[in-house]
């Protein structure tokens, strides 16, 4: 039986040729083969376009998703925020290619890290990693070799390395083209990273940074989690003295109650809650908290909460 299993198998290969089904074996070995691209190139032009046309001419198997073409240009924050943000929700072995790279054509180093979680990030090191090697932590990174791992006869493209570069490395990593090992040298299990204040409690007074804005409503997201707060007893209608500050100058202070949503106060009033990421944030029922009170995000952004 097992004879007769393997003589269907050689006659399937050859009815394919065999190259095709060496790429379809070694693609099945590769896992989930998706690959999630994010930029700062918006979708007015063909340059998404571009880099998902170089990823299915590695394997038209892939398959290929956006999580943001939107990040403000040159924002490296906001990429780093954005793969925190939804890494999670992806399964181990999604390759995720980030292109928010101001240096482009510079030193910066391009690299593939490999985080504990079994997710891989192709980007420029320039602090994009900031976040998600913090969170899932650091299993390895690599040095993409271009001499290798570059789209044919785009030596002399210096402009463009999301469609020459990552774009390319990360498609052959994701569809089996190549092994995490080949992708270039071993670099020191370390990224650059982007200062911020971190998430902590002391005492009864919590600290943490605005990572991110509610965009569409103008909500004020910390990154205090629910596990950071818990040695405090929030509870709805519990009153919090609020404190914003920007590069350490204060900005806006306040005190807040906290609520389950934002109707449990009324139309037009403060209110501070846990939301979708399960950390705390600060919203007007009804209006927009960032505008009303000038408040921005980002490393420069913290935020102090105490306990009236």
């Amino acid at each position: 039986m097992k004879a007769q299993k393997f003589i269907i198998s050689i006659l399937f290969c050859a009815a394919l040729g065999f190259t095709a089904c060496g790429a379809a074996g070694s693609a099945a070995k590769a896992g989930p083969q998706l690959v999630v691209f994010q930029s700062d190139f918006g979708l007015k032009d063909g340059a998404v376009s571009a880099m998902k046309g170089v990823a299915m001419g590695v394997s038209g198997s892939l398959k290929l998703f956006d999580l943001t073409h939107e990040i403000p240009p040159y924002s490296i924050w906001d990429a780093a925020y954005r793969l925190y943000q939804t890494a999670e929700y992806w399964s181990p072995g999604t390759v995720f290619v980030s292109i928010v790279d101001p240096g482009v054509g510079t030193e910066r180093l391009s690299v593939v890290l490999k985080t504990k979680s079994g997710h891989y990030f192709v980007t420029p090191d320039n602090g994009t990693l900031t976040l998600v090697a913090e969170k899932f932590g650091i299993e390895e990174v690599r040095q993409i070799d271009e001499a290798v791992n570059r789209r044919k006869d785009s030596e002399k493209s210096y402009t463009f390395h999301g469609r020459d570069v990552y774009a390319y490395t990360g498609a052959r990593l994701a569809s089996g083209a190549i092994t995490f090992e080949q992708v270039g040298q071993k670099l020191p299990a370390q990224v650059e990273k982007i200062p911020y204040e971190k998430a902590r409690l002391e005492g009864a007074t919590l600290f943490g940074a605005i990572p991110a804005l509610d965009i569409q409503y103008g909500n004020v997201w910390t990154n205090i989690a629910r596990e950071t707060a818990q040695g405090l007893n929030i509870e709805t209608g519990s009153l919090w003295t609020v404190e914003i500050f920007e590069g350490g100058k204060p900005v806006f202070k306040d005190v807040i109650p906290f609520a389950n949503s934002f109707g449990d106060v009324p139309e037009g009033k403060n209110l501070m809650y846990y939301n979708s990421l399960d950390s705390l944030s600060f919203a007007i029922n009804m209006d927009d908290f960032a505008t009303t009170y000038n408040i921005g995000y980002g490393g420069e952004w913290s935020v102090r909460i105490t306990k009236q």
